[in-house]
């Protein structure tokens, strides 16, 4: 066990001598307090493992105990009385005390109460610290992936946020490119200030124009009041330009002269209007290849890609599939009122050997469609939909030349399983065999977890 901090509040010196003696002798760190005044000061230094506090402190003890516990709720604390009884321990229980021991202190009771309390405290610390790992590991902003490409797209958007440099995202439709613009923003200097997104290919290209830079009343036949573009609506904020490829040739050149100057003209008007915006570029397309074709201006590409950030299909993921289906499939569960709390192994292999072409958002639609039309408390086989079964029976009348890349999918969903199982049992083993604590630090219902045990053959 760690070098223990206990701190000790008590205008009795005798107390405060005996317990610092005490300790001392096992190399813990001893900190003292007898002027309530001074103890926000002390707390400055930082929190102890654990806190032995007298009730007749100031005669405010248990005032104490309240400023304590609000301060950090965690933080274990020791009552220690002359003349307490039932009603006072029950009281300094209800307000968070983790023991009450009374005077004359005895060194094997005293012990006992100390250890056990910041032996659990220095645990909890722990365990919060690896369930910090585990969420940042698997979850990210409002993005979920465990795999390494995704690992090297959460790296990348800690580095380049808070810069205001141009970024280009490319990848397949539904792999979640506006996510990633999200997270950028919101880890940016300009968190407070608009994200407007705009995806180019919606808005007819003769309107498009408009859309970004604004009119003036009359400009045009229907333009009958002032409008605001999304550019100047940016200001100060981020600017996302959804599926920029298919942004008109001669647009693509005003695009260009705003992103240089940081200026432009409403149509109709002569008057430079000046914004502070960051352009978070994006397109489903290959911009290299766009280019080559003609139809992306080749100096535009190179001023919109200075960042450039790519994220894989699905399929290229494949051990992320798991842990989004399991979201997906809670959240499904709770808006319509369902009970699903697992896939099968058989399902869960189809799932994964799937491949995806709707990458994110056609696994999103399908949990949707089968929480829909199905009840029970488990996904099986037959839930799925029509084109994933077909999908797996396809595989198994493929040549065995095709055997490897089958045995690579499996080897993948065995090693998410067993990544949940060892979860389950580290938990297990911080939170002491206590399947409620587990549960709570797993993110699962008690219930769930009941099931899950099950599942793995484990014991709680």
């Amino acid at each position: 066990m760690d070098t223990l901090k206990i701190l000790i509040l008590d205008n009795d010196p005798e107390t405060v001598e005996f317990l610092s003696e005490r300790f001392r002798r096992d190399n813990d760190l001893i900190d003292s307090c007898v002027d309530p005044k001074q103890l926000p000061y002390t707390l400055q230094k930082g929190f102890p493992d654990v806190i032995v506090l007298s009730p007749t402190w100031a005669q405010e003890g248990l005032a104490i105990l309240d400023l304590l516990k609000k301060e950090c709720e965690d933080l274990p604390v020791i009552l220690v009385s002359e003349n307490g009884g039932v009603p006072d321990a029950v009281e300094a229980m209800k307000k968070g005390a983790r023991d009450y021991i009374l005077k004359p202190l005895r060194k094997s009771g005293l012990d006992k109460a100390i250890l056990h309390s910041a032996k659990e405290h220095q645990l909890l610390r722990r365990v919060n610290k690896l369930q910090e790992i585990y969420e940042r590991r698997g979850q990210y902003d409002e993005m979920i992936g465990i795999s390494y490409p995704m690992q090297r797209i959460y790296r990348t958007i800690e580095t380049i946020a808070r810069g205001d440099a141009t970024i280009l995202i490319t990848g397949e439709s539904g792999v979640g490119k506006e996510l990633v613009a999200k997270a950028i923003h919101r880890r940016s200097a300009r968190r407070d200030n608009p994200f407007i997104a705009i995806n180019c290919a919606s808005i007819p290209k003769d309107l498009l124009e408009s859309e970004l830079f604004g009119h003036e009343k009359g400009s045009f036949t229907s333009a009958d009041r002032r409008h605001i573009g999304r550019c100047e609506e940016a200001h100060h904020g981020t600017l996302v330009l959804d599926e920029i490829c298919e942004m008109g040739f001669d647009l693509q050149a005003k695009l260009l002269r705003f992103l240089q100057e940081k200026n432009f003209r409403r149509l109709g008007s002569d008057r430079l209007i000046e914004v502070d915006t960051r352009v978070i570029c994006a397109t489903n397309r290959n911009p290299q290849e766009e280019v080559e074709k003609g139809k992306l201006r080749e100096d535009l590409y190179y001023r919109i890609s200075v960042i450039p950030i790519e994220i894989p299909p699905l399929r290229d993921r494949k051990e992320d599939i798991p842990i989004l289906a399991m979201k997906f499939l809670e959240g499904f569960s709770g808006k319509y009122d369902k009970y699903f709390y697992d896939f099968s192994a058989e399902a869960m292999q189809k799932l994964v050997e799937y491949p995806w072409p709707g990458n994110v958002r056609e696994l999103k639609n399908t949990i949707e469609q089968i929480v829909v039309f199905n009840i029970g408390s488990q996904v099986i086989d037959r839930f799925l939909p029509e084109r994933l079964r077909k999908n797996a029976s396809a595989r198994q009348l493929k040549p065995e030349a095709g055997g490897s890349d089958q045995e690579e999918n499996a080897r993948k969903v065995i090693r998410v399983h067993e990544l949940e199982k060892q979860a389950i049992l580290q938990a297990l083993k911080v939170c002491q065999g206590n399947i409620g604590e587990a549960a709570r630090r797993l993110g699962l219902g008690q219930a769930t977890l009941y099931r899950k045990l099950k599942k793995y053959g484990l014991r709680g």
